[in-house]
């Protein structure tokens, strides 16, 4: 089925009009349009992928160190210098440029998304996702840090929160009677994007190397850039918007669901202000910020509680391990890294999935009930006793909740305030998001490091974070055991709902495809489950140093 037979008319291209499909078109199409996007601005959690080849840039094998001087100074040389390499520590920086921005922007134009649709949205978030990072090639070609900050940083930020939010109250609109699967399917591309970008981008430097020499970052990015172009713009440009009244044959609006299911909604401005979002908030914040602080140290953690029992050797901890002893380690704890993502990534449909049959309160109940238990007695026994296989349980379940949590909280707004203004809610609740991004790092590598200064024996240094990260889910609890719902009469009356249930007659939303149309269907599906399928089955064979 054409974009011309499915499409009203009136209204361009990209306008919000433009963008409502005509009888006929299947809501199927939707989850891998977004799926393409997140994909490619998920990739800024595998940036990390680009560290040591360019803090080697100027040295080589032996980084060339820039003079000592005071933290402001090192900062200010660091971002000018042509001289000497940069360090792992000025790079790292662009992750806290990455989340501030995508929470800032998400929050800042979470309005102008609703005016303009989501094709515009998605075009403008290619735009910059791409343009930021060819910016960023020419710093790396340059050695200029603040160009790299400006491009991926900032530049790659703006698009990083558009492209985020663009999909969310679109793909809440197409499937009212499935929300949380819904944005489960977008949200987990994004968990998914550094495990499809961060091997890509290790095979092209390669190339890159063998064929031009020096690193190959600034190419590698340069082609990455262009592909994600490709990739995002198709993802965009098949957006669609449901018409006004539209319904899933056969479906009612539910009256009452766990408590919280809205029939009405609220502008932007409204939901802020009441109690309800700065509960879902907080409730974000702690599951956040719970996780992705132990997520950073995945690798060190494994290895400074197992030490030598990751490579038969439990005689040896780890501050004893040789060359040999390091690499091994090292690779046991890339794979537990490896892992942490498949389930990070499987947790976000899983779980928003859940959250569709036992509601979205219920589904954090469950992340904050179980998260802490395991933080507060199962791993830190699992530490003591040594059982690996349990210990990476588990985690692998934490953090699956974590991303659960991310996929959930959009279906969770809509219960509370309506679908039709949720994606600017979204973007402003996505603060809760930056501002975990740097609570949860702290909180942890600060007690790491203070338990290390005192002398704590390695295997212990995480039990006094766990306990800590299980009193944060305590908070969160109590913040979603506070949610209510929204009172009636503060809401507006959506007539779009109120006609379909009054039954208008509009039950002809999806009907048969086309064999056209199921082509385009499958050919949609596959351009996504593709690289999809060839990321899990390089965490998969990884992540089998385990258990070796």
């Amino acid at each position: 089925m054409s974009d011309h037979q499915t499409r009203p008319a009136g209204g361009g291209l990209l306008s919000a009009a433009g963008d409502i499909a005509g009888p006929g078109y299947n809501r199927w199409l939707v989850p891998p349009a977004a799926l393409a996007v997140h994909l490619c601005i998920g990739m800024a959690y595998g940036f990390s992928v680009f560290w040591l080849p360019m803090s080697h840039l100027i040295g080589g094998k032996m980084p060339k160190a820039c003079p000592k001087a005071g933290p402001l100074d090192s900062l200010m040389t660091a971002l000018t210098t042509r001289s000497c390499d940069w360090t792992v520590v000025d790079l790292g920086w662009m992750y806290t440029l990455f989340f501030v921005i995508l929470g800032a922007s998400a929050a800042l134009f979470g309005p102008w998304v609703e005016r303009n649709g989501p094709r515009r949205t998605g075009v403008v978030a290619t735009v910059c996702w791409s343009g930021g990072m060819a910016l960023s090639a020419f710093g790396v070609h340059v050695h200029q840090l603040w160009i790299l900050w400006l491009g991926a940083g900032l530049i790659g930020g703006i698009g990083l929160g558009l492209g985020y939010i663009s999909p969310v109250s679109t793909l809440i609109k197409w499937f009212p009677d499935r929300r949380g699967m819904a944005t489960g399917m977008a949200i987990m591309g994004f968990g998914g994007g550094a495990m499809v970008g961060s091997p890509l981008a290790d095979l092209l430097m390669k190339h890159f190397v063998a064929t031009s020499g020096g690193a190959g970052v600034w190419q590698t990015l340069l082609v990455m850039s262009g592909l994600y172009f490709v990739f995002m713009l198709g993802g965009s440009l098949s957006y669609r918007t449901p018409r006004p009244g539209w319904t899933p044959p056969g479906w009612t609006p539910p009256v009452t669901g766990d408590g919280t299911v809205s029939r009405g909604y609220m502008s932007v401005g409204e939901a802020v202000a009441t109690p309800q979002f700065w509960l879902v908030w907080l409730v974000l914040l702690m599951n956040v910020s719970a996780s992705i602080g132990i997520i950073g140290v995945g690798s060190p953690m494994i290895q400074e509680i197992f030490g030598g029992r990751l490579f038969h050797h439990p005689e040896v901890g780890f501050l004893k391990f040789d060359e040999a002893g390091k690499k091994a380690a090292a690779t046991v704890g890339a794979a537990f890294v490896g892992l942490l993502s498949l389930f990070n990534i499987g947790g976000r449909f899983f779980w928003a999935s859940i959250s569709d049959r036992i509601g979205r309160k219920a589904t954090y109940g469950v992340f904050f009930i179980l998260g802490g238990l395991l933080y507060g007695l199962v791993a830190p026994g699992m530490a003591q006793g040594l059982n690996l296989a349990l210990f990476v349980a588990a985690f692998c379940v934490l953090v699956s909740m974590y991303g659960g949590g991310f996929a959930t909280v959009p279906a969770y707004l809509a219960d509370l305030f309506g679908a039709r203004y949720v994606g600017a809610i979204h973007g402003v609740l996505l603060t809760a998001w930056s501002t975990a991004g740097v609570l949860g790092p702290q909180v942890v590598n600060l007690m790491r490091q203070s338990a290390i200064e005192a002398g704590v024996p390695r295997t212990e240094v995480y039990t006094r974070i766990f306990v800590v990260l299980a009193g944060m889910l305590a908070v969160g609890l109590v913040a979603n055991l506070l949610v209510r719902p929204v009172p009636a009469e503060r809401l507006h009356m959506d007539e779009a709902m109120a006609e379909a249930a009054a039954g208008a007659g509009l039950e002809d939303g999806a009907p048969a495809l086309s064999a056209a149309g199921a082509v385009r269907a499958a050919a949609a599906w596959l351009a996504v489950l593709i690289p999809i399928g060839w990321g899990v089955w390089l965490t998969v064979t990884k992540a089998a140093a385990l258990f070796r």
